[in-house]
């Protein structure tokens, strides 16, 4: 059999996902692979705020045409970059074993969100964590940041930010430790509900690739389960990557628990709740939370966030 090509992002986040799939398929599957690194158009325009220029879709969208073309054979990716809907042909053949799901508070000077100054300067590239920022410190300033993992941290040591705010399961693949940035703190879910899919890689593959179903098998099913749940919510709400809009899925025994958040870029407005029940039952739980959301007018609230970005 021939050597499978996978695409990747050339980040070095990205490229120890794609070397991390690489080493399963070979110890696992026995299948043999090479990478290939392709620049996306959201990784060669960094001085515009994502939600200004088509969201993380813009992440996807070479890797998905080169699945298309035949030019790789399957694409890696960090599951919340990617869109709820595919285009025809193609699908996630696996979703992986999540990571820490939590955002994480990194800082050289403040021990912790709660400590930071007034006015202080908060970098994130997210409106999710935006949001859910202002509306737990409505005096923070914060600041679009874009760039890889390691550009983000240059800039905090070199003191542009007070703090930013990153995936806790980026820092822990790339090994980010306290001798290079002083405070580390998780923050847990009542301060900031992770992105759908965070924590989780997803393998983005041609469905008639011959190779499709075998990959399968390289999935974690309650990482499926939930992440797939969160995927739902979002479809349902029709949120796109360019709203605040925050959902996580977890697994307890028997038992699922969802939570969700909506909101207005500025915090000055959020919609939060959470639904527990069995996790059988996931799938009504999933259309019950998205219609407590829509019955509150969620999708009024974020077709109002979408024009606040457009309109900033």
């Amino acid at each position: 059999m021939n050597k499978l090509i996978i695409g990747s992002r050339g980040s070095v986040l990205a490229l120890w996902q794609a070397e991390y799939i690489q080493k399963r398929l070979q110890d696992e599957l026995g299948i043999f692979s090479d990478i290939q690194v392709v620049k996306t158009k959201g990784d060669k325009i960094l001085d515009v705020p994502l939600s200004k220029i088509g969201g993380k879709g813009l992440f996807t969208k070479e890797l998905e045409e080169l699945l298309l073309d035949g030019e790789i054979d399957l694409a890696v990716h960090s599951l919340k970059d990617v869109p709820v809907d595919f285009i025809e042909g193609l699908g996630l053949a696996c979703i992986t074993q999540r990571e820490d799901m939590r955002d994480c508070f990194l800082s050289q000077k403040y021990p912790s969100l709660e400590s930071l100054p007034k006015k202080s300067k908060v970098g994130t590239t997210s409106l999710r964590r935006s949001m859910q920022l202002k509306a737990f410190r409505s005096d923070l300033d914060t600041q679009s940041l874009r760039g890889n993992v390691q550009t983000r941290l240059k800039r905090l040591d070199e003191g542009d930010f007070d703090a930013i705010i990153l995936a806790q399961a980026g820092v822990n693949r790339l090994k980010i430790s306290k001798k290079q940035i002083k405070y580390i703190v998780p923050l847990s879910e009542q301060v900031m509900i992770p992105a759908m899919g965070q924590g989780a890689l997803g393998i983005e593959m041609r469905v008639n690739h011959p190779m499709y179903e075998e990959i399968k098998k390289l999935s974690d099913y309650p990482t499926s389960v939930c992440t797939q749940a969160e995927r739902t919510f979002v479809r349902i709400l029709e949120g796109g990557c360019q709203v605040p809009i925050g959902v996580n899925a977890q697994i307890q025994d028997k038992n699922i628990t969802i939570s969700a958040i909506v909101g207005l870029p500025d915090g000055s407005e959020i919609l939060k709740n959470t639904i527990q029940g069995e996790v059988h039952k996931v799938e009504s739980l999933v259309r019950e939370l998205a219609d407590y959301f829509i019955e509150n007018n969620a999708r009024e609230l974020l077709n109002k966030a979408q024009n606040m970005v457009l309109d900033s």
